[in-house]
């Protein structure tokens, strides 16, 4: 299998810490030259600086949600590369929502970063895609259900799983396209400064597998996504979430009640 990836040309948004540095540090260990983009520059040229083979890889420090920091970043890929057999578009943050007063230019601003870039990012390397490549979309069970204040997040993760299925068709003999959506993912382990919390007792058992889960799962998967194996596999969506997102729960349901406070 490893040498299925072997200097394959593997892209990475938000690769600096938490999932996106996980998929930056597993495709590099499966033997992929990965370039990947961040605005945390301390936390990407670390991990540049601890990646097997570092100097065939290449880190940008900037901006997803700016056209021009994606132009240059796709300009910089093609010109070191030539070409690019995976992207995992992976970047995105919250503003919040109305409960919070999240604001137009705020509203925008996720879904640049969040479902934009992957597209534009997409489209400025359509004529560089590889034989066989493949697009891997990060996109969250948030885009299926929500808690509260979540509108800005929800919307550019719901944005992403139809961009998904909608590239999937247009890029249909040119790369397979398809979406990750984690749920309860502990990423602590992936951002150097964070301790590391241990998840135990109901905040685990309330998922149907046990446990919390880590960006391996993610990871993982994504690797299984671009491979051979999964060449029939395109425009879908695979939630990755312990099964929390197919346990119906009513009052009364698993010790749950229903408080005056939750309606209020």
């Amino acid at each position: 299998m490893k040498e299925y990836y072997r200097d394959k040309v593997c892209i990475v948004t938000g690769g600096a810490n938490g999932i996106g540095r996980c998929l930056v540090e597993v495709f590099a260990n499966a033997g992929c030259r990965v370039a990947f983009i961040d605005l945390d520059q301390k936390a990407g040229s670390r991990l540049l600086a601890r990646l097997p083979r570092p100097d065939e890889h290449y880190f940008c420090c900037g901006d997803v949600g700016s056209e021009a920091v994606l132009t240059e970043f796709a300009g910089q890929v093609i010109e070191r590369f030539g070409q690019v057999h995976f992207i995992m578009n992976n970047a995105c943050f919250s503003n919040g929502g109305i409960l919070s007063g999240c604001s137009y230019e705020q509203f925008n601003q996720v879904l640049k970063v969040g479902v934009v870039a992957p597209y534009y990012l997409t489209y400025l390397l359509r004529e560089h895609l590889a034989k066989g490549a493949s697009i891997v979309n990060i996109a969250s069970t948030r885009a299926f259900q929500s808690q509260p204040d979540t509108e800005s997040y929800s919307a550019a993760k719901g944005g992403i799983v139809a961009l998904t299925h909608a590239l999937a068709i247009s890029l249909s003999g040119k790369a397979r396209v398809n979406s990750i959506s984690p749920g309860w993912i502990e990423t602590a382990a992936f951002h150097d400064e964070r301790p590391v919390p241990q998840w135990e007792g109901p905040d685990a058992s309330q998922h149907p597998s046990g446990r919390v889960g880590v960006p391996y799962d993610i990871a993982h998967l994504a690797l299984f996504l671009c491979s051979q194996q999964a060449d029939f596999i395109t425009g879908q969506n695979i939630n990755v979430d312990g099964g929390m997102s197919k346990l119906m729960i009513y009052h009364g349901d698993h010790g749950w009640q229903l408080t005056d406070s939750m309606v209020n």
